[in-house]
């Protein structure tokens, strides 16, 4: 695979690293952002493992609760401009109500929605405002109470980051509080039964390798591995974060000391894992003077 500067600059923006530093990781991994992620920390060269946190893709994520049934629907758009017009923000309001008597997006797409489906909806909708438009996930929850709060509202209910907590006891402020703690910091899993494991044995890897470029003898060497994973853990997992309101305790222990039980949560960011090529401005002129 050729590796583009875009490409180089693209780890450099997502790690820190130098320009040749970050070339070489992309070479050494046939141009695999991950895998060059990974090789930049096993070298000690990447600043921070940090993926890209640019959004790619516009669009909203509405929030919608009925009794104990919460659901978070993503519907996109290619610009931020349709993201704030009322006619999208009111079809986006419909389909997350319509979202929370379905288990997917193929029978969300299906469901009626006043006489027509979602997808013809989507379609009438991309023939008035313009643009582009899908319905690209969906995610519920159910509990004794669910909560939620939306990051950047762009109206009630909708906005760039929606969220969902179930608990049982406590009271509707502090699911409050633990779910802004969720929009920012993006947990990975509720607690360390919930972690995907390939993701807990990859990280395991880097670390290993990590530790080996330093020469200490084996034995050191786990006695570091296991020191780094339950930092990783503690870190990755809700109730064992510490909690932004109270950074003295952890989200668990929060939750505990007001009678509650945080059984779950779901976070929805507007256009999170989608890449988007862009071209550069002079290029596009060039293009557009040609045709």
């Amino acid at each position: 695979m050729a590796i583009t500067a875009a490409l180089v600059k693209e780890l450099r923006d997502a790690t820190g690293a130098g320009m040749m530093d970050a070339k070489k990781a992309l070479t050494e991994t046939d141009g695999d952002m991950e895998a060059a992620v990974d090789w930049l920390r096993t070298k000690g060269l990447a600043k921070a493992a940090k993926k890209s946190g640019r959004t790619a893709a516009e669009g909203l994520v509405a929030v919608v609760v009925d009794g104990g049934k919460g659901v978070a629907v993503e519907v996109n758009s290619e610009t931020d401009f349709v993201a704030k017009n009322g006619e999208f923000q009111d079809m986006v309001g419909k389909i997350a109500s319509a979202a929370l008597a379905v288990d997917d997006v193929d029978a969300l797409l299906a469901a009626d929605l006043g006489g027509k489906n979602v997808a013809d909806t989507l379609t009438d909708k991309i023939a008035t405002i313009g643009e582009n438009m899908s319905v690209r996930r969906l995610a519920k929850i159910e509990g004794e109470t669910v909560v939620t709060y939306v990051h950047n509202a762009a109206t009630a209910g909708m906005g760039k980051i929606g969220v969902l907590v179930a608990m049982k006891g406590g009271d509707e402020a502090l699911g409050k509080q633990v779910a802004m703690h969720i929009a920012a910091v993006n947990p990975a899993a509720l607690s360390e039964a919930e972690l995907d494991p390939a993701v807990v044995e990859k990280e395991k890897q880097v670390q290993m390798d990590i530790a080996r470029e330093s020469g200490k003898p084996e034995a050191v060497i786990e006695k570091m591995i296991e020191g780094r994973m339950k930092k990783f853990v503690a870190e990755s997992t809700l109730l064992s974060q510490q909690f932004v309101v109270n950074p003295d305790v952890t989200v668990g222990a929060a939750a505990a000391e007001a009678g509650a039980e945080i059984t779950g949560f779901v976070r929805l960011e507007v256009g999170e894992g989608i890449v988007v090529e862009k071209e550069d401005f002079a290029a596009e002129v060039a293009k557009a003077a040609q045709g």
